[in-house]
């Protein structure tokens, strides 16, 4: 019983984790628009996204992940049986390099705050879609569970990256189009 618990938490602070890691994303691409408008108000724009990056990441996106994180720890506790299993180890690598993407996050959080911009707003809408092929990739992997599915799976990532991938630069086009 304790482990359907464990999971229900866990499920639950991914979904957080999820939400603040898109929002996030969404708030530096306006940020980084910011630098567009007139002075006072670019001004008054960055300090409020400034102020809004740092609750959504330390009030929910932070702190979901690391509930999520325990959960998940605490669910390998109670059945390490799941540790032998092929495709619990291709989740843990999934969610390692989502855990790097919530650290280059924070990284571009502490970036924004020192007025240095390295990304555009088009850089940072494709980095607001690798959230989503992990979030893709981890749920496939858990709910097909199998090698053969896997193949299937990846090549569906990989043609799923490219239909984003084109997808943020026809948005792209239609912005420019519409200035």
């Amino acid at each position: 019983m304790l482990y359907q618990y464990t999971l229900a938490i866990h499920i639950i602070f991914v979904v957080s984790w999820m939400a603040g890691l898109f929002y996030i994303v969404r708030l530096f691409i306006y940020h980084t628009e910011a630098n567009l408008k007139p002075d006072t108000e670019r001004i008054i724009l960055q300090k409020q996204f400034e102020i809004m990056e740092n609750k959504l990441w330390n009030i929910i996106t932070t702190p979901a992940m690391l509930l999520a994180a325990g959960a998940g720890l605490l669910m390998l506790y109670l059945n390490p049986l799941l540790l032998k299993t092929d495709w619990m180890w291709v989740k843990l690598s999934f969610v390692t390099g989502l855990i790097i993407y919530h650290i280059i996050c924070g990284n571009i959080i502490k970036q924004l705050k020192r007025g240095k911009y390295l990304m555009t707003s088009t850089q940072l809408r494709l980095w607001n879609e690798l959230a989503t092929i992990f979030l893709v990739a981890i749920v496939f992997t858990v709910i097909l569970k199998s090698a053969i599915d896997w193949a299937y799976g990846l090549a569906g990532l990989i043609i799923f990256s490219g239909i984003i991938m084109l997808a943020v630069k026809a948005y792209k086009k239609r912005r420019i189009k519409q200035q």
